[in-house]
């Protein structure tokens, strides 16, 4: 390989690594009000839901109520605040089920 090829992959690599490494390092460190704290805990429920919503309506387009029963299914569950890998995957449940009791 040319070493300026390797030398872009590398430095393509920091740029994209380093904004993404130092919250992580620093938010140890730092101290927030009640209302942040509780702003950045439902970050993750916001882009799973961000993710999710145009898909839901996609899954089938035979059968759109599946995907939308999934989706109700996971916020549901993001609404009594379970574990985001556990909404996504009650979601993927809920939708293989009705697949398995709806098929074409």
């Amino acid at each position: 390989m040319n070493a300026e090829i390797i030398f872009l992959i590398v430095g393509m690599a920091a740029v994209t690594y380093i904004p993404r490494a130092i919250p992580a390092v620093l938010i140890d460190k730092m101290k927030f009000g009640s209302q942040i704290e509780k702003f950045l805990k439902l970050i993750p429920y916001t882009a799973m839901s961000a993710l999710i919503f145009p898909g839901v309506f996609t899954v089938d387009s035979n059968r759109p109520w599946i995907g939308i029963t999934g989706g109700f299914a996971a916020g549901f569950l993001a609404w009594k605040k379970a574990p985001l890998i556990v909404c996504v995957l009650a979601a993927i449940a809920v939708d293989f089920v009705l697949y398995l009791i709806f098929p074409l």
